[in-house]
């Protein structure tokens, strides 16, 4: 993937406001990459057991695409965005002295970063907390370029599921 700035963005040169764009643009694409899955799976499976056994909600029972948003109780919501936030904050940091992208743990008391052997690890291939890291450097700017390119094309799809249920009922749409 080439370098495409048609709005100008970085035509200021603040070396900066460009490190942070393409940080959260590689965020935004793997929420949007995730996203499509989870928007996808639903249509195939579904867990076994219950969502909320006090409401007697099965997982079966959850619609699938934004009308889950009505089904699942007020606490599974909250539950999900204190998984973000846990996330965000402190599983999956994106330390301003790494390159974009490379995730690491921390772990915050206060305002002080806490090192302890617990909290020191990074992504590795796919993910995989220290898992093994991509040497060669030319596969590696191959697969930043093939994630830029699949991140970007997620974040078009999503928003496009989310605008054709809203707008159907289906993100799939009826082509019968």
């Amino acid at each position: 993937v080439g370098f495409w700035d048609p709005a100008g963005f970085t035509s200021d040169g603040d070396a900066y406001e460009f490190r942070r764009r393409r940080v959260v643009e590689i965020k935004h694409g793997r929420v949007s990459m995730l996203a499509c899955i989870g928007y996808i799976v639903p249509e195939f499976f579904k867990w076994p057991g219950y969502l909320s056994v006090n409401n007697g909600i099965k997982f079966a029972d959850i619609p699938n695409g934004l009308s889950a948003l009505k089904v699942v109780p007020a606490l599974g919501w909250a539950q999900y965005v204190g998984f973000c936030f846990q996330m965000e904050l402190f599983a999956a940091y994106q330390d301003d002295k790494e390159e974009p992208g490379k995730l690491s743990s921390r772990l915050v008391v206060g305002t002080t970063d806490v090192k302890t052997v617990f909290n020191q690890y990074y992504f590795g291939t796919y993910g995989i907390p220290n898992g093994p890291k991509q040497t060669d450097p030319e596969i590696r700017k191959k697969k930043l370029a093939a994630e830029l390119a699949n991140g970007r094309l997620a974040m078009v799809a999503i928003i496009g599921m989310f605008f054709q249920d809203g707008l159907t009922g289906s993100a799939w749409g009826d082509w019968a």
